[in-house]
């Protein structure tokens, strides 16, 4: 405890030079940028500024795409509440409430709750960094094949409690993401599944086609077709309805609390990333929420836990990066590869071996976290404006950035299209009210699960009771019954008093 404290103090005396400053601005102004920016993606951003970062010092290079890292994760929330356009996979999450929150006038509280949850989170999670690091990457070690077959369980047993008033509609919604998930070349057989032909499929469909689909070009479909969404969007005018209430932080103070914990964790884990753990963490709320039917309605808890999760779980991420030398995520795999062509070899001495390298990281990290939130929250207003534009401008508007931000990913016209055909799709089940949320959630989760189960049955041999065998992953799947049984054995219980 003491050397790790120690080593903190050394490492802000580094962050805070002029040159390391600089570049932790710069980080996290950019990621902020490219979090609001559907499409390009924290991976691709890092990637495209790797070759500067390569003539500076390896502390600063890292410092730099580190506030890129954790700067996107405050970003993408901005869209999604506003304009129901996820800026970056973990926000999908934040869209389910968070846009409800801005239909009902209160954009102004959703953008500050996530900030807030936001900043809590994530010097929470860099506390967990700083103290518990060997402790968390030896739990992580831990997790083979059938515990994250057991994990992903879970999290698909979720599916039911982001239902609205269909229970079967969920179920139905979430078997269609997963069955979405499978499309693309198989990864232990290499065949190709279910692509008919089209080379385009053969990396399997785009997350972020299907999420910008289903979210906002839906949303804007249904809102064409309905006159009365012709209006403006309600506009917060006075300064007390752009910040939260005391209600709106005491009902958030939970799920962040809780946000942060299972974002942590779940970020530590090589593999799961932010987008689980903002999935997980938001349908826990949902679950022991004292009101459940306010999630999806604009639930001010609905923004607050994933947004916690989210930012949770990047720091938690640099667990297994910089202790074991496995990246957790698509960007700190990027950062292992930096790491490598400084001549560094992250591992299990790192942190005694190069201490000149990774206290100045997460010193810089609790720097950047005071700086984007003293950008964010004045910035509350600025944003809200953006709902003043005239409907005429406005969805047209969100068409064209939608558009723009998945045919940059692949520069693929068929992205495009696939963007027309889940924007059909999430009209239809708007319509009909199918959620989209297990669409999203099952999709996310179905290829990890695939590929766990897959290799604990041929590390078993076949036998599947390798899962009930290791206690981790039995727990998991216990605690997936409790939740996806409890529900209806609380309303049996509760007709048997009447």
């Amino acid at each position: 405890m003491s050397q790790a404290l120690q080593g903190l103090m050394d490492g802000f005396a580094a962050a805070l030079t002029g040159t390391n400053l600089f570049w932790a601005f710069f980080g996290v102004v950019a990621g902020t940028l490219v979090g609001v920016l559907p499409g390009l993606g924290t991976p691709a951003t890092i990637a495209i500024l790797l070759p500067l970062s390569v003539n500076l010092d390896p502390a600063t290079g890292l410092i730099m795409m580190a506030g890129i890292y954790y700067g996107s994760k405050y970003g993408g929330s901005t869209t999604s509440i506003l304009l129901n356009i996820p800026g970056e996979d973990a926000s999908v999450v934040t869209a389910f409430d968070g846009y409800q929150m801005a239909k009902a006038g209160r954009a102004g509280p959703a953008l500050s709750i996530a900030a807030i949850g936001s900043f809590i989170a994530g010097t929470i999670g860099l506390l967990g960094l700083t103290f518990l690091a060997p402790a968390v990457a030896e739990v992580a070690v831990i997790f083979g094949p059938p515990e994250y077959a057991a994990l992903m369980t879970l999290g698909l047993g979720m599916v039911v409690l982001l239902a609205g008033a269909s229970k079967l509609k969920a179920v139905l919604s979430g078997i269609g993401g997963f069955l979405l998930s499978t499309i693309g070349i198989d990864l232990f057989s290499g065949s190709s599944r279910f692509t008919m032909g089209q080379v385009d499929l053969a990396n399997g469909v785009e997350f972020v086609a299907l999420a910008i689909g289903l979210f906002a070009v839906g949303e804007v479909l249904v809102n064409i077709e309905d006159r009365s969404g012709h209006s403006l969007l309600p506009v917060p005018r006075r300064l007390r309805e752009l910040f939260p209430s005391k209600s709106d932080l005491r009902a958030s103070a939970g799920p962040i609390g809780q946000g942060t914990v299972v974002g942590f964790f779940v970020g530590a884990l090589p593999g799961a990333g932010s987008t689980v753990a903002s999935f997980i963490s938001y349908t826990l709320a949902k679950r022991f929420s004292r009101h459940p039917d306010r999630f999806g309605k604009g639930a001010v808890e609905g923004v607050a836990a994933p947004e916690a999760a989210n930012n949770s779980a990047t720091a938690g991420a640099f667990v297994p990066l910089l202790t074991l030398g496995i990246p957790g995520s698509a960007s700190t795999a990027i950062m292992l590869g930096a790491l490598f062509l400084y001549g560094l070899q992250p591992g299990p001495l790192f942190f005694n071996e190069n201490p000149d390298v990774v206290w100045p990281i997460i010193a810089s990290m609790y720097i950047g976290n005071i700086v984007l939130i003293v950008l964010n929250l004045p910035l509350v207003p600025v944003f809200t404006s953006i709902l003043r534009i005239p409907y005429h401008i406005l969805y047209p508007g969100i068409i064209v950035i939608s558009i723009v931000g998945v045919y940059s990913i692949n520069n693929s016209l068929f992205d495009v299209w696939m963007l027309v055909l889940f924007g059909l799709l999430g009209y239809v089940m708007r319509k009909t009210d199918f959620p989209a949320a297990p669409m999203v959630l099952a999709f996310v989760l179905g290829p990890l699960f695939e590929q766990a189960v897959r290799r604990s049955l041929v590390l078993s041999q076949g036998d599947p009771t390798i899962f009930l065998m290791r206690p981790w992953a039995a727990g998991f799947l216990i605690l997936a019954v409790v939740l996806f049984l409890g529900p209806r054995l609380k309303r049996k219980s509760l007709l048997k008093k009447k």
